[in-house]
């Protein structure tokens, strides 16, 4: 049986759930699909993770976000986060997975499955707000695939008195680098780059250099990964192969959108930036009545959109919509 709905938003992420709020504060009645549950990339982070931006820039639907300092912590943002879906009656169908997306004239016909279970809904509109921490951008060499090398990491207990390689030298990799030293982990730190990327949060830097001059976190500049062993990986660096000791490898290389998904859908993508055809204004693609929001509509450049600016993609679908939805069925 197919369940009719109005609007489907998928992907529970703030910007999804953002999505949601706006387009149901103009009178529409949207469904949230979710694989995961609700915020599930801020749950995969890092545990102890604070974020780049303040509280205030972080908060949906007219929801203020208190916070313990002026950067919120992820657990900080879980509960927010939790709280706003309640207090919004946002519907979510969590732990459910969108399998396809077709249109039949000007209905959309979603398929999803959940424990199994195949289920249909059609829709007049869909939004697509599945953000890009679900894809890890891999390095292609030999022995990534082994179970030891991860590309999400979430605290070091684990790793005490382990010799633990990061690979990457942004904000995921510095991050991950410090939480290893404090929890007793013997560190080296890959990165490719000739200097410190601009991009790390300048309030972690100094920290992480400061541990770096005392020897207890191992630097190595312009140095490329060649392979992943049991034991060991093995780079480049100056014309040499060299090796360092790993029982652990965090390949913190970044995180890309699933250009696939959108692509099924009909949704053109430029290759070379990998961002989604849209209309700026209306955050529409070039299949009528399917929008994006959030980190989807800056393909390949992840620092462009964060939430704190992804939360108005919903205004300005849910404008768009009003016209279109809510108001013809009005007359």
């Amino acid at each position: 049986m197919v369940q009719q709905e109005q609007v489907i938003v998928i992907g529970g992420g703030p910007c999804g759930l953002s999505a949601a709020i706006e387009l149901m504060d103009r009178g529409m009645s949207p469904l949230v699909i979710e694989k995961g549950n609700i915020v599930h990339a801020i749950y995969k982070y890092p545990t102890h993770q604070q974020f780049f931006s303040t509280s205030e820039k972080l908060a949906i639907g007219g929801v203020p976000f208190y916070s313990t300092e002026r950067k919120p912590k992820r657990n900080e943002a879980l509960v927010y986060y939790r709280k706003v879906a309640e207090e919004k009656n946002v519907r979510v169908n969590s732990y459910e997975e969108v399998q396809s997306v077709t249109k039949y004239g000007n209905v959309f016909t979603v398929e999803t499955v959940k424990k199994g279970y195949v289920y249909q809904y059609s829709a007049q509109a869909v939004v697509i707000a599945t953000g890009y921490y679900d894809s890890a951008n891999y390095m292609n060499i030999p022995g990534e695939e082994l179970p030891h090398v991860l590309h999400y990491f979430h605290e070091g207990h684990a790793y005490f008195k382990q010799d633990v390689v990061v690979i990457g030298g942004k904000n995921s990799a510095v991050d991950a680098a410090l939480e290893l030293d404090k929890a007793g982990a013997r560190v080296t730190v890959l990165y490719r780059g000739a200097i410190y990327s601009p991009s790390i949060k300048p309030w972690i830097l100094p920290e992480f250099e400061s541990l770096v001059k005392h020897g207890k976190i191992r630097m190595e500049f312009e140095a490329t990964p060649v392979s992943v062993e049991k034991d060991h990986v093995t780079y480049k660096k100056d014309g040499e192969t060299k090796t360092v000791a790993s029982d652990f490898v965090f390949a913190m290389t970044g995180y890309h959108p699933d250009h696939n998904f959108i692509k099924k859908m009909g949704v053109d993508v430029d290759e070379v930036s990998g961002r989604p055809l849209f209309n700026e204004e209306t955050m529409e693609t070039n299949v009528d009545n399917i929008f994006i929001a959030g980190v989807l509509a800056a393909g390949n450049n992840a620092n462009e959109i964060f939430i704190e600016n992804g939360r108005f993609h919903g205004e300005q679908i849910a404008k768009a919509l009003q016209e279109r939805l809510v108001q013809t069925r009005q007359h």
